[in-house]
């Protein structure tokens, strides 16, 4: 393929320098308010606690057992079984959900991620080890209007803003593939072992596809079709 044409237009500079600007849509879509360290706490349950397995590279989950450690009627994290904390923040201006669970899988061994997309309702997840950088995480992506961050030490270490509807960028490629990568490494310095950890956030929170997922409601064992 030599040249291509569009509209009878030759595609070249000259066309794309003729492009009118269209003004960004869908700004404004993270509708939730902000979030305390309390808001990130998980009851403690007898037994076992069912806790989210995470597949390398694949949307399925597992659904795994644990037994957790507690302090009082608060569940933890137990960093020996590689047992963090995910929580899910409904984020459109709705019902205000927010439900905390546990996930296995990630070698997270303190701080947080957190992002905006998450198949099919796409709101706020967060996966951390201590409620301080789960809010700091998820309060700055509220602050951006959506996008994924990492946080350590209740401290935000890199960003990167989606402000088109939580979803999408509204920068150059170069400087969406320059702060992936600022992500990518912030997370990895946390502990987290995952080569996509923001993909594998985003199919958390998929209550169709099996076998234990999390939405804003609580966890949903996929199979039953019910929630745990």
């Amino acid at each position: 393929m030599k040249r291509v044409f569009a509209g009878g237009r030759l595609v070249g500079d000259a066309l794309f320098a003729d492009r009118l600007p269209v003004a960004p849509v869908g700004l404004g879509s993270v509708k939730s308010r902000a979030l305390a360290e309390t808001d990130f706490r998980a009851s403690a349950r007898s037994g076992e606690t069912p806790v989210i397995g995470v597949v390398p590279g694949r949307i399925i989950t597992e659904r795994l057992s644990m037994r957790l450690p507690a302090r009082g009627d608060e569940a933890l994290p137990d960093l020996a079984q590689d047992a963090v904390k995910v929580t899910v923040i409904e984020r459109h201006g709705k019902s205000g959900g927010i439900a905390t669970g546990f996930v296995h899988g990630f070698g997270m061994k303190r701080g947080a991620i957190a992002s905006s997309v998450g198949n099919d309702s796409h709101n706020l997840c967060v996966v951390g080890v201590d409620t301080a950088s789960m809010a700091a995480a998820a309060n700055r992506l509220i602050a951006i209007g959506g996008g994924f961050a990492v946080a350590e030490g209740g401290v935000v270490t890199a960003e990167l803003a989606l402000p088109v509807a939580g979803l999408m960028s509204d920068q150059p490629f170069e400087t969406v593939r320059h702060e992936l990568e600022d992500l990518r490494a912030a997370a990895k310095a946390l502990g987290v072992r995952l080569a996509e950890p923001f993909l594998q956030v985003a199919f958390l929170t998929l209550p169709v596809i099996p076998h234990l997922k999390i939405t804003d409601k609580g966890l949903v064992d996929v199979d039953a079709f019910d929630f745990v």
